[in-house]
Order: structure tokens, then C-alpha cells, then sequence
């Protein structure tokens, strides 16, 4: 059997500065079922929130699920030794 040893490293969670935020909104109007439109993924929230308004002014649906994903990147810190 192999044995590992781990140590404890520590890290930082960054965005990963190399892919682009997407942003969504899904309509969840309605009394007893939601609308259901989505506008799609974008990488940039302006286009989301003008879908919005387009949908509100053929619709008057008022209320909405927005979703926004990233990807993250773990990297080590850097600990600083002594002399």
C-alpha cells in the first residue's frame, strides 16, 4: 500500500482573469406557473438587463431569477521565510 503525506497549503480562490462572467435571467413571473423566458448567457450584465426590459414592456412580467457564473483558480500564497 502507498501512503501519502499531505501538509497544509494555504490559497487564495481567485476569478480566473483568462474566462469571461457569464450573466442570465430566467422571467418567474406568474401566479401559479412562471413565464419561464430566458434570455440566454451574456458577458456582460447590461444585455441581461435590457432582455429584461424588452420582456417587461411586451409582457408587464416584473420579477426575475439572475444568475451570474465565473470560474475560479486556486494558486498557493506565497509565504515569506526568514533570512
Amino acid at each position: 500500500m502507498t501512503r501519502r503525506v499531505f501538509r497544509y497549503v494555504p490559497f487564495s480562490v481567485e476569478q480566473d482573469a483568462t474566462a469571461e462572467p457569464e450573466y442570465e435571467a430566467r422571467c418567474v413571473s406568474g401566479d401559479e406557473t412562471e413565464c419561464g423566458a430566458e434570455s440566454g448567457a451574456y458577458n456582460d450584465p447590461g444585455s441581461v438587463e435590457e432582455w429584461q426590459r424588452r420582456h417587461t414592456q411586451e409582457t408587464g412580467h416584473r420579477r426575475y431569477r439572475r444568475n451570474f457564473g465565473d470560474y475560479a483558480v486556486l494558486r498557493p500564497l506565497v509565504c515569506g521565510g526568514a533570512s
